[in-house]
């Protein structure tokens, strides 16, 4: 009788009835006003909520493809390196967290760079993503990082990055943590080329990325509403005992505070990086006309009613390359080292 129970009729009603099975994320709900918005709507619209345009995470893959002319770019490789140097383990072998990641994300890990054409013009970019165990900063994520910079000084093209990170990955230890300085030097590899590096600072943008390579950028934009900072807001307040200001480290704060150079609608991004990119490469006067900054005023990221995003007026002074990068007093540039502490 309990073989009839447990096998003959369950096969027999699975046969007279069809179970339609519906994906998790359907439906998404804003995390700021309670909305239900319908999930391809939201991925249409850029993951930006319709209704209160509340900047949802966005994984790196559909960063890069809204960037690229016509969504198009190729990969850039990264150097392979040690999967788990330590032997790390806390609650699970952190070989199985990567697994885990990878198979979540269909990443090799948190940075994913690509080369393409911004309105016609070449340039490589790098976005995070904060899916892969919080977008941290490893080895495979940091050698990504100076893949791509070096690249884009192969190709004399400007780059790019999107942030958006939790920090150093406590997984690798100190070897985590060699990452910042290493990103460092290639960022200064770019000012040697004289190449511009801008930085696109999404929410959270926290720890040690923000302490080395996503606070170097020529021009630093956020996100509205992004997270921007070291140690978070929690734990400065439990540490100074204070209450801390509205909106402490976010964006439109470190707009007002002189810490970022502009707040900008992801929907609008796209067409700011162009303009930046035009600015930057072309100098001088050709690019003053070009962005009627000879006598005009060009816009500038701006908050309004806390909450909309606005422009502002932004003197564009023409400046020749050599001007640009040359310091006063800079002599003439030092023989390259035989020692590359970007390579390994």
């Amino acid at each position: 009788m309990n073989w009839i129970n447990n096998v003959v009729r369950p096969k027999i009603r699975s046969f007279l009835t069809t179970k339609r099975e519906v994906p998790e994320n359907l439906w998404v709900k804003c995390p700021e006003t309670g909305q239900m918005v319908f999930y391809k709507d939201l991925e249409a619209n850029q993951f930006v909520v319709p209704g209160s345009n509340f900047h949802m995470k966005m994984g790196s893959r559909a960063r890069l493809g809204t960037l690229f002319d016509g969504g198009a770019f190729e990969l850039v490789a990264a150097p392979p390196v040690a999967q788990d140097p330590l032997r790390f383990r806390d609650g699970r072998r952190y070989t199985d967290r990567l697994k885990d990641a990878r198979t979540k994300t269909s990443l090799d890990d948190a940075v994913l760079v690509g080369e393409g054409r911004l309105d016609g013009r070449p340039v490589v970019a790098a976005a995070q993503d904060f899916e892969f165990m919080g977008g941290s900063l490893g080895m495979a994520a940091g050698e990504a990082v100076i893949a791509g910079m070096l690249r884009a000084v192969e190709l004399k093209a400007p780059f790019i990055l999107f942030a958006a990170s939790g920090g150093a990955r406590m997984q690798e230890g100190i070897l985590s943590l060699m990452q910042m300085p290493r990103t460092t030097i290639a960022v200064q590899r770019l000012r040697e080329a004289r190449l511009p590096y801008i930085v696109v600072l999404t929410d959270p943008t926290t720890g040690g990325v923000t302490a080395s390579y996503a606070m170097l950028g020529d021009v630093h934009i956020a996100e509205p509403g992004a997270l921007i900072c070291f140690a978070g807001p929690r734990v400065i307040q439990q540490t100074i005992r204070e209450q801390l200001p509205d909106g402490f480290q976010r964006a439109e704060y470190l707009l007002e505070h002189g810490m970022i150079d502009m707040v900008v609608h992801r929907h609008k991004i796209r067409e700011t990086l162009s303009r930046l990119c035009n600015l930057l490469m072309q100098g001088g006067a050709e690019a003053g006309a070009s962005l009627s900054g000879n006598g005009k005023t060009q816009t500038n990221g701006a908050r309004i009613d806390g909450k909309l995003i606005g422009t502002t007026p932004l003197e564009l002074e023409p400046v020749t390359g050599a001007e640009r990068f040359k310091a006063q007093g800079e002599g003439e540039r030092a023989e390259p080292r035989d020692h590359d502490p970007l390579r390994n």
